[in-house]
C-alpha cells in the first residue's frame, strides 16, 4: 500500500509538471491553450506511468535517498523526453507544442521527485534527531582522524544515523591541499599533530580513525596521542570492507594490534585462484583451527560445490560448519570427525567424496608441547601428512597445498623439525605427481589472532591485571593476519608449480615486548605502571629469532609480489624412505632422544638442546640457555651464525638472493 501511495505520488507530480512546463514557455498565453495540453498530457501520461513502474522509483527508500536513486531518477525522466521529442519530430500530432517544452518539463520533474524525496528524507533524519535530543543518553563528540572517502563516509554515515548517539566536530588530516576545506559541513580542524588541542578546544569524547591504508606507525601515534589526551578511540574496517561498501556504524571497533602492523592489503590475482576452486570439491583439513577456518573462508569466496570440513575436534567443526551454513546457505559442506593419523578412515573419505584440492592446515604447532610429547608431533605431523600425500597421489586428487612454518627453518625444536620433514613428503609425493597434479608446501611465520598465539595470552594476562610474561626482551617474530596468510595461501595454490616451497612476505620482524607495550597501551592501561612486563626465560625447543629461509635454499620470485619460491632440498629419494621408517621406530618406541637424533639425519640443521653433546658448538645458538643475564653470550653465538634471512625475504632480495622466476 505504501509503495502504491508513493507510485500515485509521483504519477501525479510528473504530470503537473507538463501544465506547469507550458506555463514557464508561453506565460500568460497558456489559457488559449488549454486543449492542447489536456491532450498532451493524456498521451505522455500512459509512458510516464510505464517508465514510473519499469524504473521501480515507488521502490525507493524516500527517507534514504542517495546519488544512486537521483540518477535513476534522471535516466527515467530523460527517457520519456526522448521519446516525447522523437515523437514530435516523426509524426503531426496536431496540436501546439514549443520543443522546449518538454525539456522545461524534464527540469520541472526531475526538481519536484527528487524535492520530496530529500524533504522526506530531511524531516525524518530531523525527527530522529529530535528523539535523540530528548533521551537522557549523551551524545559523543566525534574527532574524525582523515578526511579521505573513508572519513567522508563515516560522517555521512553519522549524519544518518543520529541513532548512533555521535556529533563530529570536524577532520583532522596530514594533506595540507586540505587545509581549511570542509566536507559535509564539517571543518578540516588541522594535521594529525593538533589532536590534543583540537580534542580540547572542541570538547571531543572519542577519535575514529577514518584512514584504511594508514602505516602502523600513525596509528600508534593517534592512539597514543588520543590515550594521552584521555580520549577513546576508534578504528573504521579495512579498505576492501569499505570497497564493498558493507560499511556501518555498527562495524566501528576498537583499535586492535593488527592495525598498529600497518600490513598493507593484499592484492589477489583473482582468476588462477578461481580457476582450481570455481564448483570444486574441497577438502580442509584442521578446518576447526583459526588457520584451516579462515582458509576455508576465504575458499568460499570462490564459489567451490562442495567443501569437506574435516577435523579431529567436533566443537570445533560443529562451530565452523553452524557459521558456514548461515553465512553461505548456496554451498554444500560436509563436517567430517577424523583423525589425519586413521589411514583407513582418511582414505574412506577420500573413497566417498572424491575431494578434487586439498589445503592441509591439521598439524600440533605448540613448541614446548611437542618437547614433552616428540612422539606426538611423528604421528601426527609427519605421519598425518604421508597419509594425505598418498591418498591424494592415490585418488588423483589435482592440487595438495600443505600449510608450513618459519620453525622448519633451521629448526630447534621437535615441532619445527616435524613441520620440515612434512614439507620434505610434500616434495617426495611431488615427484611421483601424475601430469595433472600438484604439490606445494606454503611457509609463513607467526599469525596473529590464532588459537595460540601470544596476542590471546597477552590480552588475558592484561585481563587479570598483569604481569605479562616475556620469554626475552630481544626476542623478535615475524607476523601477519590471519586472512592476510589464508589469502595467499590460496593465491599460492595457484601458482601451481609443482614440488615447490612458497614463502609468504612477513615484512620486517617485530619484537615480543614491543607488542606487549602496545597491547597494554590499547588496553588503556600503562605499561610497566598499570601492568609490569616480566621476562621468564625461553623455554625448550624456542628460537631468539625466526627465519624464513635455510642458507642452501635461496628463492626465486613468483608473478605475486609477496610471496616467493624457495629452492626444495632435502635427504636423497633413495634414502628418504628408510629414514622415514627409522624415525617412525623411534616413535613407537617413545623415545624421545632417539626421535630427536632421527629427526638430526633427516634435517642436519637441527640445533637440539638435548643433543647439545653430539652436534658442533655453532648450532647451540638457538638453543642455549636464554635468561636476559646472559643474552649478550648468546647474541655473540647468533651473530656468527649465518642468518640468510633475518629481515624476511625482502631482506633476502636486498642481498641479491632472489632471482626471477
Amino acid at each position: 500500500m505504501r509503495n502504491l501511495y508513493k507510485y500515485l505520488t509521483d504519477l501525479a507530480i510528473w504530470t503537473l509538471a507538463l501544465p506547469l512546463a507550458y506555463f514557464l514557455r508561453i506565460e500568460m498565453q497558456v489559457t488559449w491553450y488549454y486543449y492542447d495540453i489536456a491532450v498532451m498530457t493524456a498521451l505522455a501520461l500512459p509512458i510516464k506511468a510505464i517508465v514510473l513502474y519499469q524504473f521501480q522509483f515507488h521502490r525507493q527508500s524516500w527517507t534514504r535517498i542517495g546519488i544512486w536513486d537521483l540518477s535513476r531518477i534522471i535516466q527515467g525522466v530523460a527517457l520519456v523526453t526522448l521519446i516525447v521529442l522523437a515523437s514530435l519530430l516523426l509524426f503531426n500530432l496536431g496540436i501546439y507544442i514549443p520543443r522546449s517544452v518538454p525539456v522545461i518539463e524534464a527540469g520541472i520533474t526531475i526538481m519536484l521527485l527528487s524535492g520530496v524525496r530529500l524533504f522526506s528524507r530531511i524531516r525524518n533524519e530531523t525527527m530522529r534527531r529530535s528523539d535523540v535530543r530528548r533521551s537522557a543518553r549523551k551524545v559523543s563528540r566525534v574527532l574524525v582522524a582523515g578526511a579521505g572517502e573513508a572519513g567522508v563516509m563515516l560522517a555521512r554515515e553519522v549524519r544518518r544515523h543520529p541513532e548512533s548517539y555521535m556529533e563530529i566536530v570536524g577532520f583532522l588530516d596530514d594533506n595540507p591541499t586540505k587545509e581549511k576545506e570542509w566536507y559535509l559541513g564539517y571543518a578540516i580542524l588541522g594535521s594529525l599533530e593538533d589532536l590534543p588541542e583540537a580534542a580540547h578546544r572542541h570538547r571531543v569524547d572519542k577519535v575514529i580513525i577514518a584512514m584504511p591504508t594508514a602505516e602502523g606507525d600513525v596509528i600508534r601515534k593517534v592512539v597514543t596521542m588520543a590515550q594521552d589526551a584521555g580520549i577513546d578511540s576508534q578504528i573504521m574496517p579495512g579498505y576492501y570492507e569499505l570497497l564493498r561498501g558493507n560499511f556501518n556504524i555498527a562495524k566501528l571497533r576498537k583499535v586492535d594490534v593488527t592495525d598498529l602492523l600497518g600490513r598493507e592489503q593484499v592484492e589477489l590475482d583473482v582468476a588462477p585462484i578461481s580457476k582450481y576452486l570455481f564448483g570444486r570439491t574441497v577438502l580442509v583439513t584442521g578446518a576447526g583451527g583459526s588457520i584451516g577456518s579462515e582458509i576455508t573462508r576465504q575458499i568460499i569466496k570462490f564459489s567451490p560445490a562442495h567443501v569437506l570440513l574435516l577435523g579431529r575436534g567436533e566443537n570445533s567443526i560443529f562451530r565452523v560448519e553452524r557459521e558456514f551454513l548461515a553465512e553461505y546457505p548456496n554451498i554444500k559442506f560436509t563436517p567430517i570427525i577424523v583423525d589425519i593419523r586413521d589411514y583407513a578412515s582418511l582414505e574412506h573419505v577420500f573413497q566417498k567424496y572424491r575431494p578434487e584440492v586439498i589445503f592441509h592446515a591439521a598439524a600440533h604447532k605448540h613448541v614446548p608441547l611437542m618437547e614433552s610429547n616428540p612422539d606426538q608431533a611423528v604421528f601426527n605431523n609427519v605421519g598425518g601428512t604421508r597419509n594425505l600425500t598418498e591418498l591424494t597421489l592415490k585418488y588423483d586428487v589435482e592440487r595438495f597445498v600443505n600449510i608450513s612454518s618459519d620453525k622448519a627453518v633451521n629448526p630447534t625444536s621437535v615441532m619445527g623439525c616435524s613441520k620440515r620433514v612434512a614439507e620434505y613428503m610434500v616434495h617426495r609425493a611431488s615427484l611421483r605427481a601424475g601430469k595433472n597434479q600438484s604439490f606445494v608446501s606454503v611457509r609463513f611465520g607467526n599469525v596473529l589472532g590464532s588459537r595460540g598465539s601470544v596476542v590471546p595470552l597477552f590480552k588475558q594476562q592484561i585481563e587479570a591485571g598483569g604481569p605479562i610474561t616475556v620469554t626475552h626482551p630481544d626476542m623478535t617474530r615475524y607476523f601477519m593476519t590471519i586472512p592476510e596468510a589464508s589469502q595467499l595461501v590460496l593465491q599460492a595454490g595457484g601458482l601451481n608449480s609443482n614440488g615447490s616451497i612458497y614463502i609468504l612476505d612477513m615484512g620486517s620482524p617485530v619484537k615480543i615486548v614491543d607488542l606487549a607495550r602496545d597491547l597494554i597501551r590499547l588496553c588503556g592501561f600503562t605499561p610497566d605502571v598499570d601492568i609490569k612486563i616480566e621476562f621468564s626465560g625461553m623455554r625448550p625447543g624456542e628460537k631468539l629469532f625466526e627465519e624464513l629461509l635455510t642458507d642452501e635454499e635461496g628463492t626465486t620470485s613468483t608473478r605475486h609480489s609477496k610471496i616467493f619460491r624457495a629452492r626444495a632440498n632435502g635427504p636423497a629419494a633413495d634414502e628418504f624412505d628408510g629414514l622415514i621408517s627409522d624415525l617412525f621406530d623411534a616413535a613407537h618406541k617413545q623415545d624421545g632422544m632417539e626421535i630427536r637424533r632421527q629427526f638430526r639425519r633427516i634435517v642436519p640443521s637441527y640445533a637440539c638442546e638435548l643433543l647439545s653433546g653430539e652436534t658442533e658448538s655453532a648450532n647451540k645458538a638457538n638453543i642455549a640457555e636464554a635468561a636476559p643475564g646472559n643474552s649478550g653470550e648468546r647474541q655473540e653465538l647468533l651473530k656468527k651464525r649465518k642468518q640468510p634471512s633475518l629481515s624476511g625475504v625482502k631482506g633476502v632480495l636486498a642481498q641479491g638472493q632472489i632471482s626471477g622466476a
